[in-house]
């Protein structure tokens, strides 16, 4: 079995069982992460108490997760856990990411901002990680996550058809002000997501790493369905640009078909990542497997994107470079 890094893990909540203590669902995610090889995971952790645009808990949430908190949880596993800080570069700014990194966390996480990931309002933000050592992954392309229209409409599926009565009946109740009771609740609040694929696009990171050449950024999803020539053309030419391979079967096939993984991106440019619930994890890794042995990758290839760019990215190892 290999030893893994896994760069995309969510601090899991069962949104169907708000009640649910979010220790214990962490600790779950923790034994299932062990059990398949991880050996170190980052750990992205919301800050739900916040007014952030994107990523807010459900109505009602009787355990609102904040930085603080997470942190405190992902403690009781500090041999695994790297605690990443999903942070607002609108409302995080340089003061905020220090304090998070005096409070213990080593990398950050961006997703569904209100603005292109470049623009120069988040820079401060950016700087600040620069100085202290600390990565950031930004997710790329369209934000999944709602209802899989190609695999799951709900004209063909009875799952979806049902959640998405149970939407229309939430909107309905709460614009008449009627009570809520019996329905299941809803994972975010608030209005419209103020957010755009657009804004979340390789190139953006491209800029980043030109206007700050020692932060080290993570795209995720392989630069996102649609913008996989833009996320190869970054990694080929910034040092410090890296992609994750999270995103499931479809970025996965893609990945394959289109001769990304060491093809188009360098096995030095790419990383692990699941991205997916506790349970699931392992299908992840045998997947990939299956991949790397099909693709005929030597053992240290693998290795690269099992556990050595990050380790290397994070510092936890040295990285060896070729003599002449």
């Amino acid at each position: 079995m290999p030893r893994i890094w896994d760069i995309h893990v969510h601090f899991p909540r069962n949104f169907q069982k708000p009640e649910e203590e979010p220790q214990v669902a962490l600790d779950h995610m923790a034994d299932r992460l062990r059990e398949c090889g991880v050996v170190k995971a980052s750990l992205l952790c919301p800050n739900w108490g916040g007014n952030s645009n994107w990523g807010r808990g459900p109505e009602g949430d009787p355990h609102p997760l904040t930085h603080e908190s997470c942190l405190e949880m992902a403690s009781r596993h500090p041999d695994l856990f790297v605690p990443h800080a999903v942070v607002d570069p609108e409302l995080h700014g340089e003061h905020r990411i220090h304090e998070l990194h005096t409070m213990g966390y080593r990398g950050l996480k961006i997703i569904g901002t209100r603005k292109p990931y470049d623009d120069p309002s988040f820079f401060p933000t950016y700087r600040a990680a620069e100085a202290l050592g600390m990565p950031i992954l930004f997710h790329c392309g369209v934000i999944g996550g709602g209802t899989d229209l190609l695999k799951s409409h709900p004209r063909r599926d009875a799952k979806s058809a049902q959640r998405w009565r149970d939407q229309d009946e939430y909107e309905r109740r709460e614009a008449a002000g009627e009570s809520l009771e019996g329905l299941p609740p809803r994972r975010f609040r608030g209005g419209p997501n103020e957010t755009s694929a657009m804004y979340m696009r390789p190139f953006h990171l491209e800029t980043l790493a030109n206007r700050f050449p020692k932060l080290k950024i993570i795209g995720a999803h392989l630069g996102g369905t649609g913008n996989y020539d833009e996320a190869a053309s970054v990694a080929r030419w910034r040092r410090w640009v890296y992609f994750d391979m999270s995103g499931g079967r479809t970025v996965e096939r893609h990945a394959v078909e289109r001769n990304l993984i060491g093809g188009e991106i360098a096995v030095e440019k790419l990383i692990f990542g699941s991205d997916c619930a506790a349970d699931e994890v392992h299908e992840h890794v045998e997947r990939f497997q299956k991949i790397f042995a099909d693709l005929n990758l030597s053992d240290e290839e693998q290795d690269l994107m099992w556990y050595r760019n990050a380790a290397e990215l994070f510092g936890l190892e040295e990285p060896k470079w070729a003599i002449e």
